[in-house]
């Protein structure tokens, strides 16, 4: 049974392996793909995802989104991915954006689509902006899967912040809010055995040898590099393929558990801190819930949280995605 799917992403490299990775994916069927500020200006992440399409040999329609967070300046992460967010490459695509507004075509293919999965990879200013305007779409999501966060741990780009959640908090707080089904896939799964080593990556370029193995590796050489020299890991960690293999496969998250979890918004040193009550000490009272907060009463787990993976079963995941 073909699974439906909307991926909404900043496209920079990471992200452009995971859209690769729904593409290829036989009972997946991406529906749209919806572009947010991000990583990458919406132009050149549009241009990123329309290029990974076209690689893939697919027909998916890319939208142009918010450009902007809710409230915050837009911090971009050129120093991460690179100038065009692809490692440098200079990819281009062929195909032009789709006309229609990313937000409008969330609200309308979620309302076509019951019981799709919605995958995002980067901020979620697009997404706060859908269930603003239709939180009737939060009944058609079967399940959300959210790359940003970070579960108790160390962020990424401040020691108490992931970057999707710290671009744009105001927007997460909202979506994590919303009765979304979210389940949160910290960027901190990714490192560790997770990362892809220099063995992983010589068998993708050597040993599976295909143009789309090629890709994985060459348009993350820029986040690779940052891995090691600022973050400190082995390897190259993918966060947003990760995320997506357990969109893909959910058994691949083997210890998960669901929680009440804020997104900090006004902390001085903790701006787009994922507070996990991870012993659930937090008290609520079902009986007065604000109506901004119809299926999450404040208090109540309501976020379900990946905290470990099958890392050679999600590299698995990868490879086979990659040998067409």
């Amino acid at each position: 049974m073909t699974r439906k799917m909307i991926i909404d992403t900043d496209t920079a490299s990471d992200d452009a392996v995971a859209i690769m990775m729904a593409l290829q994916t036989p009972d997946i069927e991406v529906e749209a793909i919806t572009v947010v500020a991000g990583n990458m200006p919406v132009e050149q992440g549009s241009i990123n995802a329309r290029y990974t399409v076209e690689l893939c040999g697919k027909h998916v329609p890319v939208y142009h989104g918010a450009d902007q967070p809710l409230t915050r300046e837009i911090y971009r992460a050129y120093f991460f991915h690179g100038p065009d967010g692809m490692g440098g490459m200079n990819y281009q695509a062929k195909t032009p954006p789709a006309e229609g507004h990313a937000v409008e075509v969330l609200i309308d293919t979620i309302k076509a689509n019951p019981g799709i999965i919605l995958v995002t990879l980067g901020p979620l200013t697009n997404v706060a902006l859908a269930v603003a305007k239709a939180p009737e779409i939060v009944e058609n999501v079967n399940r959300c899967v959210v790359m940003g966060g970070a579960a108790n741990v160390v962020g990424n780009i401040t020691p108490a912040a992931e970057y999707n959640i710290w671009c744009d908090p105001e927007a997460a707080r909202m979506v994590f809010r919303s009765g979304l089904p979210v389940e949160m896939v910290g960027w901190e799964v990714c490192r560790g055995e997770a990362n892809l080593s220099d063995a992983d990556m010589r068998f993708l370029k050597e040993e599976i040898n295909t143009p789309l193995a090629h890709f994985t590796v060459d348009c993350n050489i820029s986040a690779l590099d940052a891995n090691r020299n600022w973050l400190g890991d082995p390897g190259l960690g993918l966060p947003d393929p990760v995320a997506m293999a357990i969109a893909i496969d959910p058994t691949l998250c083997t210890r998960q558990s669901k929680h009440y979890v804020e997104v900090e918004c006004d902390g001085t040193y903790t701006r787009g801190m994922t507070v996990v009550d991870q012993l659930n000490v937090t008290p609520y009272d079902t009986a007065n819930v604000a109506m901004w907060q119809p299926l999450t009463q404040k208090g109540a787990p309501h976020i379900t949280v990946c905290w470990e993976i099958d890392a050679r079963r999600w590299k698995d995941l990868l490879y086979q995605t990659v040998r067409a």
